[in-house]
């Protein structure tokens, strides 16, 4: 009996395991982190990554909306939050964020 539970436990597991999300079990992305990832995905200044994922941070963008942002499935520099596969909460976020990049990163990266 212990010999099957202990059989079905090993194979149980890991399919529970393949069940979870991502990104819910993913640490959440420190300011650092993030600049990373933006220059990793296209944000070569890292005066300018570090400025952005500052303002995307303090705009409060979900941890799955900027998991979303540097998955690489979608391009880092693009403008419009929709292709970026946001959700409704987070793209007015992202549409501000995305403005006050353009007023107060801009000039940090020249």
């Amino acid at each position: 009996m212990r010999k099957t539970l202990f059989a079905a436990t090993l194979v149980i597991l890991p399919l529970l395991a393949a069940c979870g999300s991502d990104t819910e079990s993913a640490p959440a992305l420190t300011e650092a982190d993030l600049s990373k990832a933006l220059q990793e995905t296209g944000f070569k200044d890292p005066a300018f990554a570090d400025c952005a994922a500052k303002i995307y941070l303090a705009e409060g963008i979900s941890q799955e909306g900027l998991q979303k942002m540097i998955s690489g499935e979608s391009d880092a520099q693009t403008a419009d939050p929709e292709t970026m596969g946001l959700g409704p909460e987070d793209k007015p976020k992202a549409d501000s964020a995305t403005a006050k990049i353009i007023d107060e990163c801009l000039g940090v990266s020249q």
